[in-house]
Formats: structure tokens, C-alpha cells, sequence
């Protein structure tokens, strides 16, 4: 089938990628020149893993090509994703008026019926303004169908070819058909298909995203408690996770979510809830929880150094709002390195993926270190804000050796403390900061500085 992808940001890419890989002959569009040239020229402007040899494939094999002709690139195409950015607004509500402009676009170029496929994460009631804007504008039928993406980033590629359930959104018998045909080569693997009215797939993406953000801040709340009454984060999580009723995604203590979905979703969730006239506590609640994570980390570090850090040099590892991305929206390593700033410290940091990112957001107000042992030279503390798999493979002795004074403000839980204790490192945690831990085995400290779990 001859699809287009309207949008090349993370969503569109990824998706245009995968239905490539499908079968489908995939034509991304977007209006920004100078990104297409590098997409035709094999530049990929995101990081995730295997996109780019998936992209590579694909547009070798000639079923994935890049136009920003928008009436070019959808003229053959029976199916056309918009997959736009919706940002959060001053108000906390999603902008769509992107999704809109793309929608009006698309049915003023249709030279035939066209089911429209709304990608990007838009609030409730998206799709009805779409097809009322669309109606008008076209003499061919244009078909809306809400089809939510329920990709983590660092795994996108993995969950979109092999996906918990696919939504779509529509009460239009012969959209829903062609639908079915797009995914048939996933469904008949196996892959679960919902369909549903528009209004219930454009709030089952928010509903998901707004579980496991509450998920995250109800456990950070926990560790909270922890710290204050000496218990451990990490053995309270192990017996909550064997309930079956819960189980262990997402219960991860430490700085709290970040990126582009779980905050603007929360937040825009909000937001078309108060339109009705609701007051949705629990997602105001585990706002706050999050943007509180971090400033209380700061605290731990001021409660250690006092509240100038003047002359202070702070390693920091970890840049991404979590592993296996170079994304720092709403990343928690931000807020902290804004505090540290604030406070005089100078700051060195390490992110395998991030850190042109971080260069363009902080210009030289911050040094960037080419590895993780490099950040550590002549540090005063080190502080981790991003769980990614080689620092955990970090030796403990090589660490001291390299920093000034011997301290760790782990804001991830990867190290373990008996392990850092053991190394002279003065160690801070999040719930667990406090424990006393007894002196482990040699075998013990061998496995965790390989970076396992002991």
C-alpha cells in the first residue's frame, strides 16, 4: 500500500521507518528543506537505536523516500499519517494547531478519497475538529482515523514492530478496513488491534502515559518516606513488585520522569479535564511530585556542601532523560545543573548520546567531558542523573582515584552502596541514602564494579 508520513520528528521517522519494513511504499514529507536534504543524504537527526540502519534499509530498498512537496508526496498515497509536533502550551493545554494546518494541507491536495491518520498525541475531541475542518476543503472523501503511538523512547523501532496493542480510533467502516490492511503484516504475528471510537483512542494514549507518570511519582513518594523514616527504597520496591496486581515497570525511585510525553501529557491531560470541569487531583499531584524530585536532590548536595558551591567542580553523568536517547526535554539533569549554576559550581559532564544537545542548551556555561572517567578529573562530587549501562561498568577505584573529594549523589539508585562504601566514596541515594549497609563479600564487590546487580 502507498502511505505518506507527514511530520519527520521522532514519531514520524520512526513510523514511516517501520511501515517501510512492513511492505508499505512510505513517503516522508516536511516542510524543513535543509532536514530532508540530510535525510536523503543518510543523516539522521535523532538518536535511537536502529533507526538508522532501518532508514538506511528502507530507503535503499526504495520503499522509504523523502519529499517536502506536500501534494507530491501524498498523490499516490491511500493513507496519509500527520505526525506534527503538538507542544505544550503556556496554558499546559497541546498546541494542535500544527496537526490542523497539516490536515487542511492534505485535504486541499487530495486528488482522491484519503483516510487521514491523526499520529501525533492530540487531546480529546482532535479528531471531530479535523474532520469538521477537512470536510469542506476537499471534493473527495477524507476519512480521520485516531491512531495513538505508545512508543518508548530508546526501544521505538522494537515497539512499533512488535507493539503491545494497536488503536485506532474510527466509525468509518471503510477507513477502519484500510487500517486493518496497514498492520495486517503485525496482526497476523500476533499483534492485538483495538478499534474504538475516535474520542476513547485519543484518550487511551493519555490514560497510558498518565498511569505510569503516576506510577513514577507514587514510588518517588515512597523513597521520600524512606529517607525519612531509614527504610530502603529498593527492598519496599521488590515486595510491591511481586504483587501481581502491580508488578515492576515503572517503579523505579529516583529524579522523576522527563521528555516529551509523560510531562506535556500530564499536563494537557489536565487541561481538557478542567474544560469539562474537572479537577483531576491525582495528575496535579504527581506533577508536583516530579518537579519536586530534583529540587530535593539539590538539597542533598546543599545539605552536604552548604548553599554556595563556589570553587566547587561537580562531575555529572548523564544528560538524556533516560538511556538510550539524546532527548533533554524536561530532563531532570536541566533542573539540576541550572541549581548547580545558580550556585557557583562548575560543571563537567558525560552523556554518550546527548551531548551536542546539551551544548546548543548551555553554550560554554558547562564543560563536557568525552567519557564518563574524564567528567571525574579533580571533581568535588559526582552526580548521576541517567542510568546508562556503562556506568555501571564504571571501576569504583578508578573513580576515587580521578576525583577530588570521594562523593556520589547517585540520583538514579545504580550503584550499590555497600559497594561505594566499601570504596571510601561518601554515597548519597534516593530512599535509601540512609542505610547502614553491612560489609559484603569480595565476590560481591567483583559483580557489582561489573556493573551486575549483586
Amino acid at each position: 500500500m502507498k502511505l505518506a508520513v507527514v511530520g519527520t520528528g521522532y514519531v514520524g521517522l520512526v513510523a514511516a521507518a517501520c511501515l517501510a519494513e512492513l511492505g508499505h511504499g512510505v513517503t516522508c514529507v516536511d516542510c524543513d528543506a535543509a532536514k530532508i536534504r540530510r535525510l536523503r543524504d543518510g543523516m539522521i537527526p535523532i538518536y535511537e537505536p536502529g533507526l538508522d540502519q532501518l532508514i538506511h534499509t528502507q530507503t535503499s530498498d526504495g520503499r522509504l523516500t523523502f519529499t517536502t512537496d506536500l501534494a507530491e508526496g501524498i498523490r499516490h498515497a491511500t493513507v496519509v499519517f500527520i505526525a506534527v509536533g503538538t507542544p505544550q502550551d503556556e496554558d499546559g493545554s497541546a498546541d494542535i494547531s500544527a496537526v490542523l494546518t497539516a490536515a487542511s494541507d492534505i485535504a486541499v491536495a487530495a486528488r482522491h478519497d484519503t483516510v487521514v491518520v491523526l499520529k501525533s498525541t492530540v487531546p480529546v475531541g482532535t479528531n471531530a475538529k479535523v474532520h469538521a475542518l477537512t470536510r469542506p476543503l476537499s471534493p473527495h472523501a477524507v476519512s480521520v482515523v485516531s491512531n495513538p503511538e505508545f512508543l518508548k523512547q530508546g526501544s521505538a523501532v522494537t515497539d512499533f514492530l512488535r507493539p503491545d496493542r494497536i488503536v485506532i480510533g474510527s466509525d468509518d467502516e471503510r477507513a477502519t478496513a484500510i487500517m486493518r490492511d496497514v498492520y495486517a503484516p503485525l496482526t497476523a504475528s500476533g499483534a492485538r488491534l483495538f478499534v474504538m471510537d475516535s474520542a476513547s483512542a485519543e484518550l487511551s494514549k493519555y490514560a497510558a502515559n498518565a498511569m505510569l507518570a503516576v506510577r513514577i511519582s507514587f514510588m518517588n513518594e515512597i523513597a521520600n518516606v524512606c529517607e525519612a523514616w531509614g527504610a530502603d527504597v529498593d527492598e519496599v520496591r521488590r515486595a510491591v513488585a511481586a504483587d501481581s496486581r502491580i508488578g515492576s515497570a515503572f517503579l523505579a525511585a529516583g529524579l522523576g520522569y522527563g521528555g516529551s510525553c509523560f510531562p506535556k501529557d500530564v499536563r494537557a491531560l489536565q487541561r481538557f479535564s478542567a474544560e469539562k470541569d474537572y479537577d483531576f487531583k491525582l495528575l496535579r499531584a504527581a506533577d508536583d511530585v516530579n518537579g519536586q524530585q530534583p529540587q530535593r536532590f539539590l538539597g542533598k548536595l546543599e545539605s552536604h556542601f552548604g548553599r554556595s558551591f563556589e570553587n566547587r567542580q561537580i562531575a555529572l553523568w548523564g544528560l538524556a532523560f533516560k538511556p538510550d536517547t539524546d532527548d533533554m526535554r524536561e530532563a531532570p539533569a536541566v533542573t539540576l545543573i541550572d541549581g548547580l549554576l545558580v550556585r557557583d559550581a562548575r560543571v563537567r559532564a558525560y552523556d554518550p548520546q546527548a551531548a551536542q544537545v546539551a551544548r546548543r542548551l548551555f553554550g560554554e556555561r558547562i564543560a563536557i567531558a568525552g567519557d564518563p572517567l574524564d567528567a571525574l578529573m579533580g571533581a568535588d562530587a559526582l552526580v548521576l542523573a541517567t542510568e546508562w549501562s556503562e556506568f555501571q561498568r564504571v571501576d569504583p577505584s578508578q573513580m576515587r582515584a580521578l576525583m577530588r573529594q570521594p562523593v556520589v549523589f547517585d540520583g538514579r539508585n545504580v550503584f550499590d552502596p555497600a559497594v561505594m562504601e566499601h570504596h571510601g566514596f561518601v554515597y548519597f541515594s534516593v530512599g535509601r541514602g540512609v542505610r547502614s549497609a553491612p560489609a559484603p563479600s569480595v565476590e560481591r564487590f567483583a559483580a557489582a564494579s561489573h556493573g551486575l546487580n549483586a
